[in-house]
Formats: C-alpha cells, sequence, structure tokens
C-alpha cells in the first residue's frame, strides 16, 4: 500500500477536529412536575473563567450573541442586582414565540448568576447558572438549572421539545462566542 495511503485517516482525523471543536457537547433534559418544566444542562466551556463569566453578563450585548434576541439592555444596576429588559422571538420548526420580559439577575461574580422573571411572556421563570473549574487548563464546568411555568396551555403542550432546543441552542451560542473571545490577542499586546 503506497505510503500516503497509510497518512490518510491520519489527515481526515486532523481536518475534522475544527468541526467537532465548534459543535459544544450540551446535556440537556427537561421534565414536567406539574405545571412547571425543569429544565437542567451542563456542559464543559474550554475557556478560562473569567471569559466564561464575562460572555455570561454581557447582558447590553447579548442580542449580537443569541440569534432569537432582538433587544438586551441592562434598565438599572444595585451591585450586584441588576434589572435586564429583554426582547425577542424564539422558533422551533414552525413555531413562533415571542418574548419581552423584565429580569432580576444577582451576581455572585465568578460563581452564580440567578435570575428570574419580574414581568413578560412567562407566568413564572427563575434560573441558576454555576461556575466551577473544570481543572487546570480544561476550561470551566457551568451547570444551568431552570424552573419555567407557561401561560397558556398550547405553550405547555410543545415545551419539553421547545425548551431543550433553545437552551441547547442558547448555549451553543454562548460557548461559540466564549471561543472567539478567548482566541482573540489581550489588547495592547502584539
Amino acid at each position: 500500500m503506497p505510503t500516503y495511503l497509510h497518512a490518510l485517516p491520519l489527515l481526515l482525523a486532523f481536518l475534522g477536529l475544527p468541526a467537532f471543536a465548534v459543535e459544544q457537547e450540551i446535556d440537556v433534559s427537561v421534565r414536567e412536575v406539574g405545571d412547571t418544566f425543569i429544565v437542567e444542562a451542563n456542559f464543559q466551556a474550554p475557556v478560562g473563567a473569567r471569559t466564561a463569566w464575562d460572555v455570561l453578563v454581557d447582558y447590553d450585548h447579548m442580542a449580537s450573541i443569541m440569534s432569537n434576541m432582538e433587544s438586551s439592555k441592562i434598565a438599572s444596576r444595585n451591585g450586584n442586582t441588576l434589572i435586564v429588559k429583554q426582547s425577542g422571538v424564539a422558533r422551533f420548526g414552525i413555531f413562533t414565540y415571542a418574548f419581552e420580559v423584565e429580569r432580576e439577575i444577582r451576581l455572585e461574580p465568578m460563581k452564580r448568576i440567578l435570575t428570574k422573571n419580574l414581568s413578560g411572556s412567562l407566568k413564572r421563570m427563575e434560573s441558576e447558572v454555576t461556575l466551577t473549574s473544570a481543572g487546570q487548563g480544561s476550561g470551566v464546568r457551568i451547570a444551568y438549572h431552570g424552573e419555567f411555568v407557561f401561560g397558556s396551555t398550547l405553550a405547555g403542550l410543545f415545551a419539553q421539545s421547545f425548551l431543550r432546543h433553545e437552551v441547547e441552542e442558547q448555549f451553543q451560542a454562548l460557548v461559540a462566542e466564549m471561543r472567539r473571545r478567548e482566541a482573540q490577542p489581550l489588547a495592547g499586546t502584539q
């Protein structure tokens, strides 16, 4: 067998690595308890904790990170408590769900983000994001727990599939932004 054929599997594996590195595996589960949908998501972001944190709390630029968000703005700040207003349209197959929310977000810097809806399209929404070190040079582990109560029966019929899709898509977008920022050279260094 010619020598170059021995190298072909190695070359294909090497060329395939970037494609695999772009899609971050995000483990998302959704279960229904009464009228509440509980979402759990876990994944490892291959970036430093500072980069992960900066992206997760970049509410004034979230509309440029997430494809379903049309606007996102910090309306007020009191120490580590923010009021954030966001709007957009989530899409799932042929269905769309327009949303407009006002959220209270409490930050425990570099550790935890607690969110609850003050007003908006959902009857109730509360979530918690925690960050922990994945070990030396391994990035950061991110765990998400969310509880959602929809205001309509129709929305509830599609909630499990819809929430799984939305949470996975949003965290994919956030990880892509984390990677993009981590890859940028530090300002002022040449």
